[in-house]
């Protein structure tokens, strides 16, 4: 750590999804009486409370909105899907901007139906960033391309490593694309420490988000992101590698966990921002 960045006690944000049971007063609340200064943000429940509504909430409750999840799904071949698909995603970059963060998480989308053709999937992707990139550097919001593990390459996303991602990115100025670094589905990569050297040397560590790998994995594999220190990822080892890169910003915990979701959303928060101040420091 350098003198100049926070501790990383200090940069702990939670994901929305992590507390899917707290409405989001509820978890706006929540924070502030836990001292919770950073939410990541899900586009979904922020339209149920209504866009300037969620704004007008986290902003009077002095809450930081670090990401908002998501943009992306850009694979699609025929032309009013994809035109769809990029109008959706201005879309998510103007609700960026209004609730105040400058990081939209993208997640690419999966192979068509039928499709085996992972390589024009991605050229798909490039050609929407090129269109989206300028769209949300003029409104103050990055987009962040998040690889997601190979086991979501065919439904989800096809960008399935740090490298990847940060080869889509390059094409762009860092102030438009970069990368999400997210434990989950970076660990297993032997690859994934010197991408986030080669992230970090040009800016390109948009946001940093931790869940653990526990297995067996649930039927249907989403939602088996496992609580902080709970399975196999050296999640200190993970962030150290991080902030030697050079990345500063909030660390994101987001979890999936159809058992963690089934308790109550407060206690949950508190065990999570616990366990990060006792694994993190």
């Amino acid at each position: 750590m350098t003198p100049s960045t926070p501790p990383l006690s200090s940069r702990f944000s939670i994901n929305q999804m992590t507390v899917k049971q707290l409405s989001l007063p509820e978890l706006v609340d929540a924070c502030v009486r836990l001292g919770v200064r950073g939410v990541g943000l899900w586009r979904e429940p922020v339209a149920d409370y209504g866009l300037q509504a969620s704004a007008k909430l986290v902003r009077d409750a002095g809450l930081d909105v670090t990401t908002l999840c998501r943009g992306g799904f850009l694979t699609a071949v025929e032309p009013a899907a994809r035109a769809a698909a990029l109008a959706d995603n201005r879309a998510a970059i103007d609700e960026a901007a209004t609730l105040g963060t400058d990081t939209l998480v993208l997640v690419s989308g999966g192979l068509p139906a039928g499709s085996k053709d992972l390589a024009g999937a991605r050229e798909r992707v490039a050609e929407a960033l090129a269109s989206l990139g300028p769209y949300a550097a003029a409104r103050g919001v990055r987009l962040a391309i998040e690889p997601l593990h190979p086991m979501f390459a065919s439904d989800r996303c096809v960008v399935s490593t740090l490298n990847q991602a940060l080869d889509l990115a390059s094409a762009f100025p860092p102030s438009q694309v970069g990368v999400v670094v997210d434990t989950y589905h970076v660990w297993w990569d032997d690859a994934a420490p010197g991408a986030v050297v080669r992230a970090g040397a040009t800016g390109r560590i948009h946001a940093f988000q931790l869940a653990d790998w526990v297995t067996p994995l649930p039927a249907g594999v989403l939602n088996g992101r496992g609580q902080l220190g709970t399975g196999s990822i050296d999640l200190a080892w993970w962030a150290s590698l991080v902030e030697l890169a050079g990345y500063a910003g909030p660390v994101e915990v987001e979890l999936f966990n159809d058992g963690l979701w089934a308790g109550d959303g407060v206690a949950l928060l508190a065990d999570t921002a616990s366990r990060f101040a006792q694994i993190l420091g």
